[in-house]
Order: structure tokens, then C-alpha cells, then sequence
């Protein structure tokens, strides 16, 4: 099945119509709004000066070319100072344009951006998407090179189809004046064409658009094509780079440089689909470009050789021509780069409706419900499943609680494990109500300060304080306690470095970044902690000096989930179960005995 056959059966994918009205209302939303209202409407005032000292210079050849027939010196010189005037007009209001345009897809571009990135960082929604197929692929080139290009050729169709438009309305009466009466003798009958220049000009220009369309109807299919495989080179390039080390240590320069070649071909490839589709397209929009030089010569030649227009008059058929056939040509003239705005209009809208679904991402039964209890209030879950296959529901894999319920209450320690295998990371996120497909009811605590550490944090370029204090800072934390919680981890080294700048991820080991987590922990004193497998794969003697910190938050509700027989010998947590959806051969799986974990009757008694 071709990639766009595919796409058509999408559910975010929208029709032209959809994808205008999504981003219209993205715009009339934005707070750039009055912005591009005020630059619309100096645009406007600005095209339409233009149109009128156009009007007014094509007025000018009959009086300037008539001169020159009759040999009149001074109406030619006179005219000449007729032609300075409006030129410098001309040239004024070209400058002004020009000013215009580029602020005006600044402000496109500001408008479409920050829309895009407000809509894909709501809280949870990006993570919701990973789950939706291809549209999650490269979200960075949506964001950036897409939007760049969508807000360029928006604001460059809509300001030439508007000044088409008020170009074609001021010069057709000036074609039909010309040639309002005009006749041809046909077989000794005198045939009169009322508008013989207007019709004539329309037929050629419809001609060349009906060609163009024919000859470049696939030009948006490939250009979004090329996109794609553009933002793929991109993503292989940036994943080789920002795993350098591990790719040298395993001497796997050759598997990525063979994973560049087919990213770089993949473009290549797509760029020579459309090499040879634009050039197909040059035959029809150069040849007719071309032969606009002498068209309205040939067609306004008879009325010439009759007498009926003299050659200044000639030269106004000729200006008046050039002008409705650019307007009425427009489509032609732009038809690739329509072609590219389509291409970049579905990517645009197609991935903003994507991200607006995840807010509504299944049907009644086929969500876990979330309820949000009072302060006092702990956490219960009842009965739930968590599908690991959205579009799949129970019928693709996933995993359950073993016990039919269970719930913690402030203050108390808390341990979900399961077998081996088992996908605990996605209890852990159906806990957090970012992977909400399954079903069953989780009630939360309504707290004030809750934490979800998992088991690999992110850590931005930054200050080490302000990485330590993520996401958004401690009010007035000092150093001394910064200092202090580094010591509390092992940290040591890192404690006159509260002021470096750096890629922390590249910095530190697994070791320290999870140290570097439960220090946020200890600055942040949540009331309630929810733990994925944190210390899974740690060195023993750093696994007892966090447990030994994790200790010491006596008013912090502690819910680890994963297998951690030191978390379990220290905190003697309640313990519960989480097993396969589906599992293989045995019905369900189970806790085996001397397996270094405790286990625990439904109710979730401590061991």
C-alpha cells in the first residue's frame, strides 16, 4: 500500500477544507492576532496604491509611444517626467512592501510556532502522541522547518492572490474598452466580439493553468514526501551525535554511517522525484511565460492592422494584457509553490489535530477513569488494566493489578512489583495519568507537592542549582542546602560546581544522575514520592546511600514501583502485584518463592 493510501485512513488526517479552519482558528486565537490585522490592513492600502500607479503607468504608454510616432520632442520629454514621477511612486511603495511582507511572516511564523509548541507541550499530550504511529515521528520538524515554510508561502500566496485579484479587477476594463467593438470578416460576415482582448487573455491563461495542474498534480504529494525523509536524515544525524561514546566504545561507526547513506538517500531520492516533476511543470509555465511576450501582440495585431487602434494604443493593449494575464496566471506562475504550502499545511495541521485528539483518546470503557480525592484523602486504584496498545485495547498487550484493590494512606510505604518481564514502567505511568488507555479507577491525593521520578530523569542545560531544583525552582533555597543535599547523595564533587553550565546527561554516570533525582527530592519535600524502579541496576554500596536518604523523608508517602529487595528490607512496604495482561502459558504469572522479594497477601499486608 503506498504511503499515501496509508495516510488516507488516519484518523487526525483532514480534508483542505479542515486544515483552514484548524488553523484559522489557531490564528484567531493567537496573540498575535491584531498584529497581522494592523500589517493586513497596511498591506492592503499599500497593494492597492501600487495597483493604482500601475494603472496609471500603463495609462502613460499611449500618450508616451504616440509621441515617439509622431516624432514629438517635447510630449516626449514631457512624458518622460511623467514616467519619473510615478516610477519613484513605484519604487516607494515596492520598498514599503517589501518591509511589510517580511514582518508580516515574522509575525505568521511567531503566531504558528508558539501555537504548535503550546499545544504540544500541554501537560501529558506529547507523551499520549508517542502512541498514535508515524505522526509522532520528528515533532521538531513540525515545529520548526514546517512552520518556517507555512508561514513564508502564506504570507506570500495570500499577498500575490490578493494583489492579482485587485489587478485583474482594475485592467479588465481597460481590455474590454479597447476592444469593446471590435470585428472580424469572416466569409464576408462581419463577426463583432464584444471584449475580444479580455476573452483572449482569460483563454490563454486558462489554457496554462489547466496544464500546469495536469502536468504538477503531484507536486504536494512529494513535496510532503520529501519533508518526511528530510526530518528522517535529520533525527539519524542528531541520535548519532548525541550518542557518541556508546556508538565509539562498541566500534559501531559503520552500522550509523549506513544508517546516514540511507537517510541521505532517501532525501536524494525524493529530491529527484522532484527535480523531474518541477522540470515537467517548466515546460508549461516557461513556455507560456515566453510566449506572453509577443500573445497580446498577435492577438491585438488585427485591430492594429485594421486602423482601429494606433500604436500607442497598441502598447495600452499590450500593458493591459501583461497585467490580467500575470493576475489571471497567478495559479500557474505559483502552482509549486502552492504545491509546497499544501504539503506543509497538512503536516502542520494534521499533527495539531493529532495532539488535540490525545485529549479525547478513546471511547467510554476504554480509558482508566482518574478522580482527584481531598487532601486527606490517599491514593486508591480499583480494578485496573493499562493497555500497552492504544488502538488495540485488551486485545493487544498490556498488564493488571493482580489484586482487585488497594490503597495507600498518607505517610505509608508502598511497593508495587511483579514478575519478571512484566512492564512495570507502564503501571508506574498509568499511576501518573500520562498513559491513561485501560480501564479500572485510580484515585489520587489531592497534594500539594508531588513528585514522579522516573527511572531515567531529564536533565536540561543549565546551572547545576537550577537542574537540582526542576522544573520550576525553590524559593529562596540557599546554597548551603544545595551543598548539603549533594553531600547527603555522594555527590561531593559536584559541590563547588552549583554555577556550571553543562549537558548534565553527558556529564554524569547513571549512578549520579539518579543521585542527582533524590537530591531534588530531599531540596523539593514532597508528601507523596512516586518511584519507577530508580534503583534498578545501581551499585550496591550507592543503592543503600540513597535508600539511607529516601529514610529520612519521614512525611513523604514513598510508592516504589519495581523490584528493589533494599527498598523492601528497609521500609517494609505494603506490597502489591502487577502481572501480564495476557500471559503465556500459565494463567497468571506469579511470585516465586527465593526469588529475593517478599510477598503479600491481596489486602497488601506488610511482610
Amino acid at each position: 500500500m503506498s504511503q499515501a493510501a496509508t495516510a488516507a485512513t488516519e484518523p487526525y488526517e483532514l480534508p483542505l477544507s479542515g486544515q483552514l479552519r484548524m488553523m484559522m482558528g489557531a490564528f484567531w486565537a493567537s496573540p498575535v492576532r491584531r498584529h497581522l490585522v494592523m500589517l493586513a490592513s497596511a498591506l492592503l492600502i499599500i497593494i492597492v496604491a501600487t495597483t493604482y500607479a500601475t494603472y496609471r503607468l500603463n495609462e502613460w504608454n499611449g500618450p508616451f509611444y504616440d509621441a515617439l510616432e509622431r516624432r514629438d520632442m517635447a510630449g516626449f520629454l514631457r512624458q518622460l517626467g511623467v514616467f519619473g514621477i510615478i516610477a519613484f511612486c513605484l519604487t516607494l511603495l515596492n520598498v514599503i512592501q517589501t518591509w511589510l511582507n517580511q514582518i508580516t511572516a515574522l509575525k505568521m511564523r511567531e503566531g504558528l510556532a508558539r501555537d504548535l509548541a503550546n499545544v504540544w507541550l500541554t501537560p501529558g499530550r506529547a507523551l499520549k502522541l508517542a502512541g498514535a504511529g508515524s505522526i509522532a515521528n520528528n515533532p521538531d520538524q513540525r515545529l520548526h522547518e514546517d512552520t518556517r515554510i507555512l508561514a513564508e508561502n502564506t504570507t506570500a500566496l495570500s499577498i500575490g492572490l490578493v494583489n492579482s485579484t485587485i489587478l485583474l479587477g482594475s485592467f479588465i476594463g481597460v481590455l474590454w474598452a479597447i476592444s469593446t467593438d471590435f470585428g472580424f470578416q469572416i466569409a464576408g460576415h462581419h463577426v463583432v466580439i464584444p471584449g475580444y482582448m479580455l476573452w483572449a487573455t482569460i483563454l490563454y491563461a486558462l489554457i496554462g493553468s489547466v496544464l500546469s495542474n495536469v502536468v504538477g498534480s503531484m507536486l504536494a504529494r512529494l513535496n510532503a514526501d520529501r519533508y518526511a525523509r528530510e526530518a528522517d536524515l535529520r533525527s539519524a544525524l542528531v541520535r548519532a551525535n548525541e550518542n557518541l561514546k556508546p556508538i565509539t566504545l562498541a566500534r559501531g561507526e559503520p552500522n550509523e554511517l549506513l544508517r546516514v547513506q540511507d537517510a541521505i538517500g532517501g532525501v536524494l531520492g525524493m529530491l529527484r522525484k522532484l527535480a523531474w516533476a518541477l522540470t515537467n511543470l517548466t515546460w508549461v509555465s516557461s513556455g507560456f511565460g515566453w510566449l506572453a511576450l509577443v500573445a497580446p501582440i498577435i492577438i491585438a495585431s488585427p485591430m492594429y492592422f485594421s486602423g482601429e487602434l494606433t500604436f500607442g494604443g497598441l502598447m495600452m493593449a499590450v500593458g493591459a494584457f501583461n497585467q490580467v494575464n500575470t493576475a489571471l496566471r497567478w495559479y500557474v506562475t505559483n502552482f509549486s509553490v502552492i504545491a509546497d504550502w499544501r504539503a506543509t499545511l497538512a503536516r502542520v495541521s494534521f499533527f495539531r489535530n493529532a495532539l488535540l485528539m490525545a485529549d479525547t483518546p478513546a471511547k467510554e470503557g476504554e480509558v482508566i477513569s482518574y478522580k482527584r480525592g481531598t487532601k486527606d484523602d490517599g491514593l486508591s486504584v480499583t480494578g485496573v488494566e493499562v493497555y500497552g496498545e492504544p488502538d488495540k485495547g485488551a486485545d493487544g498487550h498490556g498488564i493488571k493489578l493482580k489484586e482487585d484493590a488497594f490503597t495507600v494512606e498518607p505517610g505509608e510505604r508502598v511497593m508495587v512489583n511483579g514478575d519478571p518481564g512484566t512492564d512495570r514502567h507502564l503501571f508506574f505511568q498509568a499511576l501518573a495519568g500520562i498513559w491513561p488507555w485501560g480501564k479500572g479507577e485510580i484515585r489520587v491525593p489531592q497534594a500539594d507537592r508531588v513528585i514522579l521520578m522516573p527511572q531515567e530523569g531529564y536533565l536540561p542545560t543549565a546551572k547545576l542549582r537550577e537542574v537540582m531544583t526542576y522544573p520550576s525552582g525553590i524559593p529562596d533555597v540557599t546554597d548551603e542546602a544545595l551543598k548539603a543535599a549533594l553531600l547527603q547523595v555522594g555527590l561531593d564533587r559536584y559541590v563547588e560546581q552549583l554555577d556550571r553550565v553543562e549537558r548534565w546527561d553527558r556529564v554524569l554516570d547513571k549512578e549520579e544522575e539518579a543521585a542527582l533525582q533524590v537530591a531534588n527530592a530531599v531540596l523539593r519535600k514532597p508528601d507523596w514520592l512516586f518511584m519507577d524502579d530508580v534503583l534498578e541496576g545501581l551499585e550496591p554500596e550507592v543503592r543503600v546511600q540513597l535508600i539511607g536518604v529516601l529514610d529520612g523523608l519521614k512525611d513523604t508517602t514513598l510508592i516504589y514501583v519495581g523490584r528493589s529487595e533494599d527498598f523492601a528490607n528497609t521500609f517494609k512496604p505494603k506490597i502489591f502485584h502487577v502481572a501480564p495482561l495476557h500471559p503465556n502459558g500459565t494463567n497468571e504469572a506469579k511470585l516465586q518463592d527465593g526469588d529475593g522479594m517478599a510477598t503479600a497477601s491481596d489486602n497488601g499486608e506488610k511482610p
